[in-house]
């Protein structure tokens, strides 16, 4: 590619960077990055982001806040759709053909007539294996239930597997009495992607990838697949002294779905390969797989520590209950810091959640939510009921007189803006229901809809204020007035629209935030002993929590000081996410431990009989797989992943179920006020 060419290909990518940075400061409050001074300035760079919780716009956060020009792996499906198409290859993405999206419906239905005798054998009734299928090629369940890779097609009705099925969910839907329908997955060479990705790192750029393979909107990392090793290791290899640099990139989200919502990014200390590895990987076979499960799993433990990741939505909601009940000394968290504390609760939550003292902690903090639920009331408000009753009234008074002002100056752009928000949510809305359909491991398909009310912003802003325009410059033309005259008023049209907009927007948000305030007064007003009760328990709670992590955090962190939580880096932990095994105590040990032996002291707050909690098994992940050329293995693959080679020893996920509805609240409706 010539200069000038490669001058044109980077002008593109700044004028949309540019745009794209102008959509993210319209769409969120605040977008706080973490530890970019970390981010190798020149030579080869891998970004490894996770979680994916927020589609297309992930991307565009790491664009912005890296300081380098990325290319992103993106599905080659995803390419077919103009407006993501287009600008895809406006920021020079590189287009990944999965299987899953080349999977077909299978013929007939399969079913494994004796599994203890002949496991290996899957049976079709009215199949066609001999045109459907290819060793290689793998078979997969419905509803998750388990892929299973045929290793030869021995007739129509008759295919070998690879290996025995053991997993309970898959030998019930096979074993039943009218068999299982099944899709067949095909096997897809990358050869094509990878030397595009080799030739990108040569030549000293970098490349960002979302290891988890697709967007989700689970609390928790998905499984990595092993693509973004085959890469880095691949590149090594070809090119002796190149020297790739893996930077973890966490994407940490207050709400990722919602308007004027809060972001952080942290990036992580970058990881240097080791030589030792690329020797291995160039051997290929078993030390191939064991170079590549090794560096997995530095990069899996890199994105632990620059990530939140807590089992389900019930337990991050705790996680976040706990935190917000903490109060370091003499200063206030910024988003950034709030996250790293989430960070460590979460990590003293995963070593010891089987604890009985940890799992009563679960429970009181449940029962002060559902206090906090009755009362219509968040955490961050329970503070502001501490009023005389005329004193309460008069600032109630006062703060609606302030919402009616603020509601009159928003009220002009929320008119301009109408249809916008109207398609926005109901076509977020109709996106979100289709990728949860066609998804095994969405929750509830959140993670599509920040990413098309940003679209649909994108697209329909410039068309609706275009149009707005051409209303004005029509009724322009039938007055008296000058041509000059027409086309400044036009223009000024077209200028001010953004700017009213705008400040229309702030408006509305700053009357969002007193109106978010009249229930406490409210409240205040009409239950005075109630809330004073609760504001005192909470009171007494947060003071407790405090006192015992300022007296026994130091002997936990390295680097904690209660007047100064987060002196150092927190890699300088003494239980960082390489030490998770090591037994330490953690903040949640010591809460449980402490707190929790002063029984009367929480008696306000137990209520036993309110939850009946169980623990379930969820799904395993799908996993796909790909063909290795070079060393004839099966290896994963995903949409950001074109291959993998060793799967996360089988790891599952656990939730906690069977909690009544009203002890359920929405993390949502837990907002952060930091």
């Amino acid at each position: 590619m010539s200069r000038s060419q490669q001058k044109w290909l980077d002008l593109g990518y700044d004028t949309a960077l540019w745009i794209f940075n102008i959509m993210l400061e319209v769409f969120f409050r605040e977008i706080r990055p973490r530890g970019a001074h970390k981010i190798p300035r020149t030579g080869p760079v891998i970004f490894v982001a996770a979680p994916h919780a927020n589609q297309f716009v992930d991307p565009l956060i790491v664009m912005r806040e890296c300081g380098r020009r990325v290319s992103f792996l993106i599905a080659a499906k995803s390419m077919k759709q103009k407006a993501i198409g287009f600008l895809a290859r406006v920021i020079h993405a590189i287009p990944v053909i999965r299987p899953q999206d080349l999977a077909t419906k299978g013929k007939g239905r399969v079913t494994l007539l004796n599994p203890k005798t002949d496991p290996l054998r899957l049976v079709g009734i009215d199949t066609q294996f001999m045109t459907q299928f290819k060793p290689g090629y793998s078979v997969v369940l419905p509803g998750n239930a388990g892929k299973l890779p045929v290793v030869k097609v021995i007739s129509d009705t008759e295919i070998e597997l690879k290996s025995e099925v053991r997993e309970e969910k898959a030998l019930k839907v096979l074993t039943s009495a009218e068999g299982s329908a099944y899709k067949c997955l095909p096997v897809v060479d990358q050869e094509e992607v990878y030397e595009r990705v080799y030739a990108e790192l040569n030549n000293g750029e970098c490349i960002t990838i979302f290891p988890e393979g697709g967007s989700h909107d689970r609390a928790e990392m998905l499984p990595l697949k092993a693509g973004v090793t085959i890469m880095a290791l691949g590149a090594m290899a070809k090119y002796p002294g190149l020297d790739v640099k893996i930077v973890p990139c966490g994407l940490n989200y207050f709400h990722a779905h919602r308007f004027r919502s809060r972001a952080v990014i942290e990036f992580g200390n970058p990881i240097t390969v080791p030589a030792e590895l690329i020797e291995k990987f160039e051997k290929g076979g078993s030390e191939k797989r064991e170079a590549c499960g090794t560096l997995l799993d530095n990069i899996y433990y890199g994105l632990k520590s620059v990530t939140v990741n807590a089992p389900n939505d019930q337990t991050l909601m705790v996680i976040q209950a706990a935190r917000r009940l903490y109060k370091p000394a003499n200063r206030r968290l910024h988003i950034a810091q709030v996250v790293d504390l989430n960070r460590r609760f979460v990590i003293g939550y995963n070593l010891y959640k089987d604890d009985p003292k940890i799992i009563e902690l679960k429970r009181n903090v449940l029962a002060y939510n559902q206090l906090l639920k009755y009362h219509g009331l968040q955490d961050h408000q329970v503070p502001d009921i501490n009023l005389r009753e005329w004193r309460t009234f008069f600032l109630l008074v006062q703060r609606v007189f302030i919402l009616i002002v603020w509601g009159l100056l928003a009220f002009p752009g929320a008119i301009l803006n109408m249809p916008i928000m109207v398609v926005a949510k109901v076509l977020s809305y109709f996106k979100a229901k289709e990728a949860l359909a066609s998804s095994s491991v969405k929750v509830r398909g959140r993670d599509v809809l920040a990413t098309w009310k940003f679209l649909v912003g994108l697209i329909l802003i410039p068309t609706l204020y275009g149009l707005y325009t051409l209303i004005v410059f029509a009724f322009a033309m039938k007055t008296d007035w000058s041509w000059i005259k027409v086309c400044v008023v036009s223009l000024a049209t077209w200028n001010l629209l953004p700017f009213v907009s705008y400040a229309s927007m702030r408006f509305g948000e700053n009357g969002m935030d007193v109106y978010k305030s009249l229930r406490p007064l409210y409240v205040a007003l009409v239950d005075p002993d109630s809330t004073q009760n609760l504001r005192q328990n909470r009171e007494k709670l947060s003071q407790e929590i405090t006192k015992i992590i300022n007296d026994y955090g130091p002997k936990v962190f390295g680097d904690f000081d209660p007047d100064n939580v987060f002196r150092n880096d927190p890699s300088g932990s003494r239980e960082s996410v390489s030490e998770l095994g090591e037994g330490g105590k953690t903040f949640s040990q010591i809460l449980a431990s402490r707190f929790f032996n002063n029984k009367k002291a929480l008696d306000w707050l137990d209520d036993r009989n309110i939850f009946n909690l169980t623990k379930q098994e969820e799904e395993e992940e799908d996993v796909l797989h790909f063909l290795d050329k070079h060393s004839g293995m099966i290896s994963g693959g995903s949409a950001s992943e074109p291959e993998m080679v060793t799967k996360r020893n089988g790891r599952r996920t656990r939730k906690m179920a069977g909690m009544t509805s009203t002890a359920t609240p929405d993390k949502d409706n837990n907002n952060e006020k930091d």
